[in-house]
């Protein structure tokens, strides 16, 4: 038996006890007559005691030269401690050991153990294994696990089946580029591992499963980022014979439950907003809603003057900054600066001071007077001592811009707090997105989403009008779930396909196995699927979701660890029917 309790176990009340401890040896403390180790493993750490008096002369010395992370055994008795530590649970005992075994010895770590830590991220990932012995990234993952857990009780205890989908399918247009993978059997051939279950779990509805969940790994090659990794987690659910309503109120339960559980929040109904309400309001489709700094629209109130920028442009609008009427022009200068930056785009920024005595001054006072300044405050709700930033443009662009303007000044004055949630349904998104580059219109979501109810017949006169059955559920500004209405109409389905610039033959050999369950009783059927990977990094108060992934690749798509991606054999080439032309 290498242990009998663990090293955050031990209490008060265990005190004469005998114990049998495993661990790491997380420090020792040579005082000469004294050595003290703590031994840690993943559940705290325990403080060992040799001494002169009490310890024979080689556990003594064996004590004093353990090195850090050396894996050992001990056998030994609890006792009070003389200074105790009320910083860990285990503060109020030590163990006074009688016997020691190396388990294994160690290497000098390249970055210490603890944590705050020396290693940089780089070093850090190289040896994750390390890492995860650290407190943050183990109470990450534990977090996860719980997160995962509570979303698997309350599914279930709501009458979904988890179901397993495959890995290997076919590769499809619509999306991010597939991660491909050739079939040794089927020289030529290709399976593709899947973005989503998306079609599978439209099949199962037709196979009558009713209510199927899945937690389960999804991959997309495409460019990363902080909140983005090639394989990818997603809480991935589908419902028959439902409406919207119905998936808004499941899913929104599921919310609710987990910030309950997780952390004892008792959440109202979520707030609903249409997509353009959205992109009007805040600029962007998955605003933060923990604060204000809502736009303004003000071409009705600047574009009467001789002022060309504004004239010009398709949109003028604004933003009110709580408190900043106090920045000084380098600052204001700086956050010019920022908005002109190649990432966010603009060409220029006006700004207001919205003065304590009810006066205004502006960088364009020389075109509009005190009445006009003040109808710019009214509209973008700034009172005395605000910043209006004000920016103008294309409309599309400008809201982006502002919206990254939003977002900026928000992090920079403490308003995204990571203990406060706030969620909203935005719902209402358009069916389609034109591509402005080649004049054609993709899915907005997928090709699977139905119109809303009646809008079917616009398809063909106003396909940018027609608005689809889809909602995204947003947290903190992060996008944490999305999902649609599908279409279970073969000839719906068909017609949707035919708008997307497929022909019927390229529609049947992508998706023939679809339109030909859909001629056996595919029941109504609506789903949505959430990332596990960001839901548990906002839920644990970050938004870096490489902290919560136990093995995560870096930025390039690496995983410097093992070392992947990586060549392979030229006999495996050959097996493949592959030839690398380099």
């Amino acid at each position: 038996m290498f242990r009998n309790t663990t090293c955050g176990a031990l209490r008060s009340t265990d005190i004469d006890s005998v114990v049998t401890l495993s661990g790491w040896v997380h420090k020792v403390r040579d005082k000469g007559f004294v050595v003290w180790v703590d031994l840690r493993d993943r559940y705290g750490i325990t403080q060992l005691v040799f001494d002169e008096d009490r310890s024979s002369k080689a556990l003594l010395e064996g004590a004093r030269e353990l090195g850090r992370e050396t894996v050992i055994q001990i056998k030994g008795n609890v006792i009070e401690r003389a200074s105790k530590n009320p910083n860990i649970p285990t503060g109020d005992i030590e163990v006074l050991v009688n016997e020691l075994q190396i388990l294994n010895p160690s290497e000098l770590p390249p970055f210490t153990i603890e944590d705050d830590t020396d290693g940089g991220e780089d070093i850090r990932m190289k040896y994750r294994y390390l890492d995860i012995r650290r407190n943050p990234v183990k109470n990450n993952l534990i977090f996860r696990h719980k997160v995962t857990m509570e979303v698997r009780k309350y599914l279930s205890d709501q009458g979904f089946i988890e179901v397993e989908t495959p890995y290997l399918i076919k590769s499809t247009p619509e999306g991010a580029r597939d991660f491909l993978v050739p079939s040794r059997m089927n020289e030529g051939q290709f399976y593709a591992l899947p973005q989503s279950p998306q079609t599978f779990k439209q099949l199962l509805m037709v196979g009558g499963m009713d209510k199927y969940f899945q937690i389960v790994k999804c991959f997309r090659d495409e460019d990363l980022r902080a909140d983005r990794q090639p394989e990818f987690t997603q809480i991935d659910c589908e419902m028959a014979f439902v409406e919207q309503e119905d998936i808004l109120n499941t899913f929104e339960g599921l919310t609710k439950h987990l910030l309950k559980e997780i952390h004892g929040i008792d959440s109202g109904n979520f707030p609903r907003m249409t997509f353009d309400e959205a992109m009007r309001r805040y600029g962007n489709d998955k605003p933060d809603i923990r604060f204000g700094m809502e736009f303004g629209e003000l071409n009705s109130v600047a574009q009467h003057k001789d002022f060309n920028v504004f004239n010009s442009a398709e949109l003028v609008v604004g933003i009110a900054v709580p408190g900043a009427a106090s920045y000084t022009r380098k600052e204001i200068d700086k956050l010019i600066d920022w908005v002109k930056r190649p990432q966010v785009g603009a060409k220029g920024m006006v700004y207001v001071k919205c003065n304590e005595d009810g006066s205004f001054k502006s960088s364009v006072d020389k075109f509009y007077d005190q009445e006009d300044l003040a109808q710019w405050a009214k509209i973008t709700g700034a009172k005395a001592g605000d910043l209006i930033c004000v920016l103008s443009g294309n409309t599309n662009e400008t809201r982006a811009q502002l919206s990254a303007l939003r977002m900026e000044l928000a992090e920079r004055m403490g308003l995204r707090k990571p203990d406060e949630f706030a969620p909203l349904w935005v719902i209402d998104f358009p069916l389609l997105e034109l591509d402005e580059e080649t004049g054609n219109y993709h899915a907005m979501h997928h090709p699977f989403t139905s119109p809303k109810p009646g809008q079917l017949e616009l398809l063909n006169t106003e396909p940018g009008a027609v608005r689809a059955n889809a909602y995204d559920l947003v947290l903190n500004g992060n996008e944490i779930g999305g999902g649609s209405i599908r279409i279970h109409d073969k000839e719906v389905q068909s017609t949707m396909f035919k708008h997307l610039g497929f022909t019927p033959e390229e529609a049947r050999n992508q998706f023939g196995f679809l339109m030909d369950a859909f001629q056996y009783g595919a029941p109504p059927h609506g789903g949505i699927a959430f990332g596990l990977d960001r839901l548990v990094a906002i839920l644990g108060g970050q938004e870096t979701i490489r902290d919560f992934i136990a093995f995560p690749k870096n930025n390039s798509g690496r995983d410097v660890m093992i070392d992947a991606p990586a060549s392979i054999d030229e006999n495996q080439l050959k097996e493949l029917h592959l030839k690398l032309d380099i």
